[in-house]
C-alpha cells in the first residue's frame, strides 16, 4: 500500500508539473502576441508639421469649407490637446475646396478643420489609436471622424508621383475607426472598413460597419489593429467589432485623418468640437 501511495503521489506531482508547464507555455504565447512597439505618437503640444498637414478637399457633398492654419478658430492646440471645430462665421464666404473632379465648393458660412498625416506618417498594418472626445455630440448635421486612407490616394493634396489610385481601390482603401453621425442618435459611433466594389468611386459603406454606444463627451480610446487577416476595432482596449478576413485587403501604407464635417443644412447650436488628446501607431515586435 505504501508503494502504491508513493506511486500515486509521484504521478500527481508529475501531472501538476506538466499542467503548470503547459500553462506557462500558453501564457508566454499570449504575452508575445500583445507586445507592441510605438513607432509614432503625437500628444499635441503643438501642430508638428513633420506629422500633419491641413487637408482641403470637398467630399460627400459636405456643407463646410476646410480652411488652413486654424483660420476662424477651426483648428487649435491648447492645454495639450488638439481641437478641431466647425464654426459658423455668420455669412456665406468663398471656399477654395475642390472635389476630385475639380468642381469648387459653393460659398458657405461654415468653416472647419481637417488634418492628415499623408506623406508624413504612413504605416503598413499594425495598430492605430486616438484618445478623443466630443463637445455637443448628438446634434443634427455633426460628422466628426478619425480614420485611415491608403497612401496612394489621388485626392488633394497630390504630392508624389504614385498618388494615382482612386478610392476605394487597394492603395486608396478606407478604414473608419470612429465616426459620429449626429443625425442618427446621440452617444453612438460607427466603426468598420469600407468594402471596395472593385471600381473607381464604388464603395459599399454599410456592409462592414456597425454602430456602437459610448458616452462621447467623455474621453475614450478608439483603435483598429490588424490581427492576422482580421481588422479588430477596440473601445478603451476592449474589442467591440471585427471585420473577419478583411485585413488582407489593406496591404498598403495608410495615413491618418482627423476632421470635423457638417453634412446637412441643420443649424449649428452651441460649440462643435472634437478634442484629441493623442494619436499613436504601434507595430508588433
Amino acid at each position: 500500500m505504501r508503494s502504491n501511495r508513493i506511486l500515486l503521489a509521484f504521478g500527481l506531482v508529475l501531472a501538476l508539473s506538466c499542467k503548470s508547464g503547459e500553462k506557462k507555455e500558453e501564457n508566454t504565447e499570449v504575452a508575445a502576441v500583445e507586445i507592441w512597439e510605438t513607432d509614432f505618437e503625437d500628444d499635441f503640444e503643438t501642430i508638428n508639421p513633420e506629422n500633419w498637414q491641413d487637408q482641403r478637399i470637398w467630399v460627400n457633398n459636405e456643407k463646410q469649407c476646410y480652411v488652413p492654419d486654424g483660420q476662424y478658430g477651426t483648428r487649435e492646440v491648447s492645454n495639450g490637446t488638439l481641437k478641431l471645430k466647425v464654426v459658423n462665421v455668420g455669412e456665406a464666404r468663398p471656399c477654395d475646396n475642390l472635389d476630385k473632379h475639380g468642381e469648387q465648393h459653393p460659398d458657405t458660412p461654415y468653416m472647419a478643420g481637417r488634418i492628415c498625416s499623408k506623406n508624413r506618417k504612413e504605416f503598413v498594418k499594425g495598430k492605430w489609436t486616438a484618445r478623443l472626445r466630443l463637445h455637443g455630440n448628438g446634434q443634427p448635421s455633426m460628422f466628426p471622424a478619425w480614420w485611415l486612407l491608403g497612401a496612394r490616394n489621388n485626392e488633394s493634396p497630390v504630392q508624389e508621383p504614385d498618388e494615382t489610385v482612386c478610392w476605394p481601390l487597394t492603395g486608396s482603401g478606407e478604414i473608419d475607426i470612429f465616426e459620429h453621425h449626429g443625425d442618427v442618435k446621440k452617444d453612438h459611433f460607427t466603426t468598420g472598413a469600407i468594402k471596395s466594389e472593385g471600381e473607381c468611386d464604388k464603395g459599399d459603406w454599410w456592409s462592414y460597419r456597425k454602430d456602437f454606444p459610448a458616452t462621447l463627451d467623455d474621453y475614450h480610446e478608439y483603435s483598429v489593429e490588424w490581427e492576422g487577416s482580421d481588422l479588430v476595432y477596440r473601445l478603451d482596449g476592449e474589442e467591440v467589432y471585427r471585420n473577419e478576413g478583411e485585413g488582407d485587403n489593406y496591404p498598403e501604407p495608410m495615413f491618418a485623418i482627423l476632421n470635423f464635417a457638417k453634412i446637412t443644412d441643420n443649424p449649428i447650436t452651441g460649440e462643435w468640437v472634437m478634442e484629441v488628446d493623442w494619436v499613436k501607431h504601434e507595430s508588433r515586435k
